[in-house]
């Protein structure tokens, strides 16, 4: 049977580990590979990173960086940021990395989806959707780091992707990014009902409740996070942090529970 992944997610900046708010105003929190290296301790079901300056800045991938990320981990990783062409996307793959992440360039240039999948697999495609709606009564699509528009809905991407091969769909909700306020359920919800893709959520998790909100209300998803896990306390500190085997038993419970609660 699946079980729901709780997965770390880390932006690496100018080569550091940074947290946004909203992605804007990124603070530096220590080295990614140290960071790497505390998830591996603490056993994360997987890691996310995504090197928010690449595509942005129309950089290539820093392969060296990749490839030493890939060494040190010892779960599943996936690696999004500069990746253009599928031969990116395959270099990557061969350094070790599991699964690559398109954003801008599966919004720009849907084909890139069927011909990376075409090459490394289905199971090794993720696609990013950054949403929002503050700028319209629904969500929809930005790219490079949500300074630009496509005037795409969410759905209408959600379901391009599918159709075109995608193996997973990651939802980042720029409006709850970095706030720690709760998952947008709303969204979740509307997303889980449009796919039968696998599906990470992304922005706003602030405590262990909310993922088992999220659980409750989305069912067997990836439930990703960055704050929640490089922050601890009111005065947000920086302190690398994971639930242990225990807690996460009890917040698959609590997410139990709570979806019994709604189905009565």
């Amino acid at each position: 049977m699946l079980r729901p992944r709780i997965i770390p997610c880390l932006l690496v900046k100018n080569g550091g580990l940074v947290k946004t708010v909203q992605f804007k105003d990124p603070k530096y929190v220590g080295d990614p590979i140290n960071a790497v290296k505390i998830f591996n301790e603490k056993a994360a079901d997987e890691l996310v990173v995504f090197d928010i300056d690449a595509t942005t800045n129309g950089m290539e991938p820093n392969y060296k960086r990749i490839a030493h990320l890939a060494v040190e981990c010892r779960m599943p990783l996936c690696y999004g940021g500069g990746i253009k062409t599928v031969e990116q996307a395959k270099r990557i793959i061969g350094l070790g990395v599991e699964k690559i992440a398109l954003s801008a360039v599966a919004v720009e240039n849907p084909a890139m989806i069927r011909h990376t999948a075409e090459e490394i697999g289905s199971q090794s495609v993720v696609i990013v959707l950054d949403v929002s709606n503050r700028l319209s009564d629904s969500y929809e699509v930005f790219t490079h780091n949500a300074t630009r528009r496509s005037r795409k809905a969410v759905l209408d991407a959600v379901q391009d992707a599918e159709a075109l091969g995608a193996g997973e769909i990651v939802i980042n909700c720029i409006d709850r990014d970095g706030l720690m306020n709760g998952y947008d359920l709303a969204l979740a919800t509307m997303i889980r009902g449009a796919t039968r893709l696998p599906l990470t959520y992304l922005g706003g998790a602030g405590s262990l409740g909310d993922i088992a909100k999220l659980l409750a209300a989305c069912g067997t998803v990836g439930a990703a996070a960055g704050s929640l896990f490089v922050f601890k306390g009111p005065y947000r500190a920086v302190l690398i942090n994971y639930p242990n085997h225990e807690e996460k038993e009890g917040l698959l419970r609590d997410s139990r529970l709570l979806r019994s609660a709604v189905v009565s």
